[in-house]
């Protein structure tokens, strides 16, 4: 069982780098810190609450930006640590700083916003009302 830890403002997911993870060099594929990522996300809003964050009744979450800058690469069996902030949060989006290190190593940084749309159009709907609240009292800790 992958342990979970969420010290303050920042949550932080440790993974160990399998081989499915790799490349034929040992090298972690570009898009599998996407992944990696996706994972902390979830498990943050887990910690908020939300069990099912991809799909909530009449709508959906989805990613609609991504900005990465790559530093250095994770090798195979490195142990990484994956972290997650909330950086802003509106009625229909949010926005989290997310980061991956090896030890104190920064591996690689980006922003992530997140959509809620409605299920059956894919247009944007503002996120249910007690989201939107649990997400700014988060955003409110942190500041």
């Amino acid at each position: 069982m992958t342990e979970v830890s969420n010290s303050g403002a920042v949550f932080r997911l440790p993974i160990r780098v399998y081989v499915e993870d790799t490349d034929a060099g040992g090298i972690v594929f570009y898009a599998n810190y996407l992944k990696f990522m996706e994972r902390a996300r979830t498990e943050l809003m887990r910690s908020y609450g939300f069990d099912k964050p991809a799909l909530f009744d009449g709508m959906q979450f989805v990613v609609h930006e991504v900005a990465l800058k790559y530093h250095k690469p994770a090798v195979l069996d490195d142990q990484i640590e994956v972290t997650a902030v909330l950086s802003k949060a509106g009625r229909a989006t949010f926005e989290m700083a997310q980061q991956v290190f090896r030890g104190d190593e920064l591996l690689v940084e980006g922003l992530v916003k997140v959509a809620c749309i409605d299920a059956d159009s894919k247009r944007p709907k503002g996120m249910p009302k007690i989201m939107f609240e649990t997400l700014n009292k988060g955003l409110k800790a942190s500041t």
